[in-house]
């Protein structure tokens, strides 16, 4: 990144960095590899874990791997230093992903990033959604759009992963060893999928917030109230999910038009 783009690199760090200061959240910086098992904790179906990571053997035998994404090493900082909760951080970091490069689309690229640990709380949430709506507002950005989905949680989410796949498999046969693998390994991946060829079989499958446990239930309609109450417009998305092991409950993106 040469000058003058530097500059609006800065800038964008600069907005996002004093936006999570007046949030209460502090800088934390974690190494740029850690050991190989604090990332197969997000989930040994994921594509990041089974394709996507840097990983490599060090002169003393340990396995390690460079960062593919900020979460899984500001967790692995928090169960080791135990700050007091909440803790709230934020990052500003590159990550690496062995991916084909195309337009957009890195092998090594930088990400912003918050996280509020040690806490189970819906205004959290909305806290989370806030400070990202604000920065996207701060830089300037208008076609913004937020999508708002619930994940459920380990009570709910095997019964919701039974019956997709019960809707699903019919259709293996038809859309080959990809769809296959991942209807077996990740169901829930299949429902963000913009693969044409596979649309027809997810018309009509089960949604999330039909299986939802009371509790999650009651968890999603309070993120729902905080961002009403602040303003926040948001559509809800049935089929919008995230295929990391460590995501439950509310689920979000902005999109851009």
């Amino acid at each position: 990144v040469l000058a003058p783009d530097s500059l609006r690199f800065q800038q964008v760090v600069a907005t996002f960095a004093a936006r999570a200061g007046r949030y209460g959240f502090g800088l934390v910086l974690t190494p740029m590899f850690e050991h190989l098992e604090v990332f197969h904790r997000v989930g040994a179906s994921t594509d990041v874990v089974r394709k996507e990571m840097y990983d490599f053997e060090d002169k003393g035998g340990r396995r390690l791997a460079l960062r593919p994404e900020g979460t899984a090493p500001v967790v692995r900082a928090y169960v080791q230093h135990r700050p007091t909760p909440p803790w709230k951080a934020f990052y500003v970091a590159p990550n690496f992903r062995y991916e084909r490069p195309q337009k957009g689309r890195y092998r090594q690229h930088w990400q912003v990033g918050a996280e509020v640990l040690g806490v189970d709380d819906p205004d959290i949430d909305v806290e989370i959604i806030a400070l990202a709506h604000g920065f996207y507002r701060e830089l300037g950005l208008t076609g913004v759009a937020l999508h708002l989905n619930s994940m459920g949680d380990d009570t709910s989410r095997p019964a919701y992963r039974a019956a997709l796949q019960e809707h699903l498999r019919p259709h293996v046969g038809d859309l080959g060893a990809a769809f296959a693998e991942l209807v077996e390994l990740n169901p829930m991946r299949a429902l963000d999928s913009k693969n044409p060829d596979w649309q027809g079989a997810l018309a009509g499958a089960p949604e999330l917030a039909d299986h939802l446990s009371p509790e999650s239930a009651d968890h999603f309609a309070r993120v729902r109230a905080g961002l009403d109450a602040l303003g926040i417009t948001y559509t809800l998305a049935p089929r919008l999910v995230r295929g990391f092991d460590y995501y439950t409950r509310t689920t979000f993106e902005f999109t851009s038009d």
